[in-house]
């Protein structure tokens, strides 16, 4: 019963969050195996995907085009990743560098995608022009998010427009994505990456979280000051490593990752990009991952009310723990808030009024017993 409550634990914290139309992928988004291959198939007949980036984004892209051959090393179909413009031979039908530019020239990438699409047609909700059979736009940021949460921009420069485009092609699919870390302007980095995270979550939109997948290691380690080469500091700057290169270092070539292009990075960070790119093809396709959770909480003696909350959780716990109970906040970024321990009490508060709104994760441990709950604040 233990290991059973563990797995629940460790498959709740922080998964592929999917609410109402709005779909979340993340570093958990990263394991190509659990993607049936009927997903990847029906993704390649249903998908028509244009994608603006510069150097940054081409991590995906060179992820996606390495992929193929480790996929066929690793038995599966042959060239069933295959993609490129136009989907001939049976491939997913990607056009890479679509527009020109990424998302952080404004109003260059509006105005882009506006001519890409051409005007649009109410019959379809699609555009009229020569792109007419494309349903999926995606952007990526180069170093600009942070300069624009900064300016005070990034609503008007990124996300009303994003809104607009929604409105004006409802038959398109448009992608949000976080910008890449940035270790030397790190606050501002986290606050705009927080601040998109936070809006896809609360309107449901579809955010590919660029950040989140390289704030991560194979392993589920998290680095909470790391850079865009995967390089990882201490808290006062000090550079203490770069976990890419010491899984790569620690793991076999062509076995548990591939040799690709990755610019500015290590390839290991391009090949989660792109494991987690086809996580997003085949749910845009209809893929539903498995994120039934199993309600241990009442069984173990605990409740959550009311949930949601505009920012005040009640926990009531039914059962005597020994050793106390630790409880640990954590946001949707996978960072730890705070921490509260509280002894052989019955009942108490958890506050978190104070933080934006969206979705967080109230891990509660005790002897013998661990589970997690999932905070909605509105």
């Amino acid at each position: 019963m233990k290991n059973r409550i563990k797995s629940i634990m460790f498959s709740l914290l922080f998964p592929l969050n999917v609410f109402s139309q709005g779909i979340v992928i993340n570093h958990n988004s990263t394991n190509m195996a659990q993607i049936p291959e009927t997903a990847i198939v029906k993704a390649k007949q249903d998908l028509h995907i244009a994608y603006g980036h510069t150097s940054h984004g081409s991590q995906l892209t060179e992820g996606m085009t390495g992929l193929v051959a480790f996929m066929n090393v690793k038995g599966y179909p042959e060239n069933l990743c295959a993609w490129n413009n136009g989907g001939t031979d049976g491939a997913l039908d990607l056009h890479d560098y679509a527009m020109d530019g990424d998302v952080g020239y404004y109003p260059d990438w509006v105005n882009n995608t506006r001519s890409y699409l051409g005007t649009p047609n109410p019959a379809t909700g699609r555009g009229s022009g020569s792109h007419s059979d494309v349903n999926v736009i995606i952007w990526s940021w180069c170093g600009q998010v942070s300069s624009k949460y900064a300016a005070g921009t990034l609503q008007s420069e990124y996300i009303n427009p994003m809104v607009q485009l929604e409105n004006d092609y409802p038959g398109v699919k448009f992608i949000y994505m976080t910008g890449h870390l940035d270790h030397w302007n790190d606050a501002n980095n986290k606050a705009a990456n927080r601040a998109i995270r936070d809006f896809c979550i609360a309107n449901n939109k579809i955010l590919y979280d660029f950040a989140d997948i390289e704030s991560y290691d194979p392993d589920g380690n998290f680095y909470q000051y790391a850079g865009d080469d995967c390089s990882y500091y201490s808290v006062n700057g000090t550079q203490l490593g770069n976990w890419a290169v010491n899984w790569q270092n620690t793991h076999s070539v062509n076995v548990d990752w591939y040799d690709c292009g990755s610019a500015h990075s290590e390839p290991l960070n391009a090949n989660r990009k792109a494991y987690a790119a086809w996580w997003l093809w085949a749910t845009l396709a209809g893929w539903q991952p498995n994120t039934t959770i199993i309600d241990e909480s009442k069984a173990l003696g605990f409740e959550v009310f009311p949930n949601p909350s505009v920012g005040i959780f009640n926990v009531r716990i039914n059962q005597k723990l020994t050793g106390g109970i630790t409880f640990a906040i954590f946001n949707i970024a996978g960072v730890r808030l705070n921490v509260v321990t509280k002894n052989e009490q019955k009942e108490f508060e958890i506050n978190l009024t104070g933080q934006p709104k969206g979705i967080y994760f109230l891990k509660i441990s005790g002897k013998g017993a661990h589970f997690t709950e999932r905070l909605v604040v509105h």
